[in-house]
């Protein structure tokens, strides 16, 4: 595969698409792409079939923003929203079945401590280099995110 065309697949990887080029937000419209696709493309399928969908996210996704970084000449550049789909579906990981409130609440959940960083969030994004910094402070910020969603549903 010549270099023009992994740059070109790496690029339309970690950017969704046309989801990281959207005006102003990228990682919103990444997270919102996710939130849409998920009841379809994810929550369907079985807990040990979700666990290896992100990791293979990962693992794609590291390479795309690795990538992507040297395409775009910066580290973790907005357009990458790759780390913002497995950040989102992670946070639904835990849960079979989400009503359209449940989901858009792991939505707001997550974006909060993914755009907030508070410890150890935003230490892992200015620690660790390259595609695997730019998709893994978004698996710790689904973790508050994913605790916040179980407590809603539980206490509501």
């Amino acid at each position: 595969m010549s270099t023009r065309l992994l740059d070109r697949t790496a690029s339309i990887i970690a950017t969704l698409g046309p989801f990281g080029h959207l005006p102003k937000i990228p990682g919103t419209w990444g997270s919102l792409a996710a939130i849409a696709a998920a009841p379809w493309l994810f929550m369907p399928l079985s807990f040990s079939m979700r666990v290896m969908v992100l990791m293979l996210i990962l693992l794609v996704g590291t390479w795309a923003a690795s990538r992507s970084e040297r395409i775009f000449g910066r580290k973790d550049p907005g357009c990458v929203v790759v780390d913002e789909l497995l950040g989102q579906w992670l946070t639904l990981l835990p849960f079979a079945v989400l009503s359209p409130v449940q989901l858009a609440a792991g939505f707001v959940f997550f974006r909060i401590f993914d755009i907030l960083k508070p410890w150890p969030i935003r230490y892992v994004d200015r620690n660790v280099p390259g595609g695997f910094g730019v998709m893994v402070d978004d698996c710790i910020a689904a973790i508050p995110a994913a605790a916040m969603l179980w407590l809603m549903i539980l206490f509501l």
